[in-house]
């Protein structure tokens, strides 16, 4: 028997949203612990035509929903101002606290132990134990760190729980990758799952569905109402318009996991993405699985390049002052060219810095080296071959966009990373540097080549200078070891 004398009756609408039955009063005095300011708010036109405030609310006053992920949240919120609250049972969602008492940590570790060919590690294990538990998690592992193994656990035990799976991945690349995977594990992939990206057919009659989400984000509510799981891979992706909307349309989906590398840092991203699939729960750390001999040793060497005083209006004259810059490009050049081992070269811009990377560095090079370039125009069968050629040569050259390469293309043999162009983002900086840490034949260390530009006018940084001084905050936060060497470089066109 409910006691109505709580003053918070929480409850599943569905389990995306919870409804907080209370007096409005409450609702407002929670709603400012869910309300962030967006901080590019500024540039978009829905705040400067004043349509919109520029901050994000995730508990409504209006209906008093917010996502089910964040109860936890809620519930500390309403204890720091002493509300009284219980749970109130939906008939076709359940409990919105629920935890499975049957899953042991032994019977997880068997279970992966039975259904893989690789032997998984103890953080993997204790991860999808973690998952299983609790229905639905936010899983925070890096790059290198095995979650397709853990993907494929939570797949395997779901399609033995006869659940149909959808199993959304960005690329089309990591379409093909999650489905080899699952037969390297030893899995009859071909039987169970359905892969669906451009030109595939949209269906979802297999138990298992392997989607980039740009393929089914449009679809009709009906694709999605035989999933019962959902399961998403970089999912610091999901804040995006068309992933959330994916997530809503699954409404009835009750078990929800994310896997991703890294957030960004802000409170707001961690909030979302921990709303749409659960708590977040950090797997392992990169320093981690390096001292425990899983990846490779790294080596960042921060490469300051001085230039002469310049004062830069906007960021933008700044970066056509240093994708264009002679002298820059000669050295990056010779960088990769003096490297030994497989090295990736990464850019933004394909036109006016990755060709022109590419045309310098693939003129100059040895005969014998293979040298490659890859960009968001360049096909998903061209960008597999090149990565099939780099595991099995010793000296290649890949000069690729971050867009195409910080993000779900495994190589292990590649030895060495160059930042070419900067960037300050969180995400972008460490799954590019998780591009070198896999570790292959003969290859236990890795270096990643971080170019940065010195422009200092009258005490006064350059914009990329800073974003430097960001990157070298990640590098400390992970533990990782770097040094910083000041070249001077000369003029351009000297």
């Amino acid at each position: 028997m409910m006691n109505v004398m709580s003053d918070v009756i929480i409850e599943k609408k569905n389990e995306v949203f919870l409804k907080l039955h209370c007096e409005s009063h409450i609702l407002y005095e929670l709603q400012p612990y869910f309300t962030f300011e967006v901080e590019s708010a500024k540039f978009m036109s829905q705040y400067r035509s004043r349509h919109w405030d520029g901050k994000i609310r995730l508990l409504s006053t209006h209906t008093g929903e917010i996502y089910v992920g964040l109860l936890d949240k809620v519930i500390d919120k309403l204890s720091l101002h002493n509300y009284t609250y219980e749970f109130k049972e939906n008939k076709f969602y359940g409990q919105p606290f629920e935890i499975n008492e049957n899953i042991s940590h032994e019977g997880v570790k068997d279970y992966m132990h039975s259904i893989c060919s690789h032997s998984p590690r103890d953080y993997q294990i204790e991860g999808v134990y973690d998952a299983l538990r609790h229905n639905r998690k936010l899983l925070i592992s890096p790059t290198a760190s095995g979650k397709s193994l853990m993907i494929y656990s939570l797949v395997r035990y779901y399609v033995h729980k006869n659940e149909k799976i959808l199993l959304v991945v960005p690329t089309t690349s990591l379409v093909e990758q999650m489905y080899k995977d699952f037969q390297d594990y030893g899995w009859d992939a071909e039987s169970y799952c359905h892969r669906i990206y451009s030109g595939r057919e949209k269906t979802n009659e297999y138990p298992v569905t392997i989607t980039t989400w740009q393929s089914v984000y449009k679809l009709e509510r009906s694709f999605f109402e035989e999933y019962g799981v959902i399961i998403g891979d970089e999912a610091h992706l999901f804040k995006s318009k068309s992933l959330i909307e994916i997530m809503t349309k699954l409404h009835h989906a009750k078990y929800r996991f994310g896997f991703t590398g890294t957030l960004d840092g802000t409170q707001t991203h961690k909030w979302v993405l921990e709303g749409l699939f659960g708590p977040s729960y950090k797997v392992t750390r990169t320093d981690e699985l390096m001292q425990q001999g899983h990846l490779s040793q790294l080596d960042i060497q921060c490469l300051v390049l001085k230039h002469p005083p310049q004062k830069f209006e906007t960021y933008e004259d700044e970066i056509q002052y240093l994708i264009s810059h002679e002298q820059r490009n000669k050295f990056i050049t010779n960088l990769t060219l003096d490297s030994k081992g497989n090295t990736l070269v990464l850019f933004s811009r394909v036109e006016a810095h990755g060709a022109i990377l590419y045309e310098k560095i693939n003129n100059s090079k040895r005969d014998d080296r293979k040298a490659f370039f890859i960009h968001g125009g360049v096909d998903t069968e061209e960008r597999e071959l090149v990565r099939e050629i780099t595991e099995r040569e010793n000296n290649a050259i890949i000069v690729a966009s971050y867009g195409t390469f910080s993000t779900g293309i495994n190589i292990k043999n590649l030895h060495n990373v160059v930042f070419a162009s900067p960037s300050k983002s969180r995400v972008r900086n460490l799954q590019s540097i998780g591009r070198v840490l896999r570790k292959g034949r003969n290859k236990t260390k890795a270096v990643l080549y971080d170019i940065a530009d010195d422009c200092t006018y009258n005490s006064r940084k350059n914009y990329t200078l800073n974003h430097l001084i960001e990157r070298i905050k990640i590098y400390n936060e992970e533990n990782f070891n770097y040094e910083i060497i000041t070249i001077q470089l000369k003029k351009n066109g000297n």
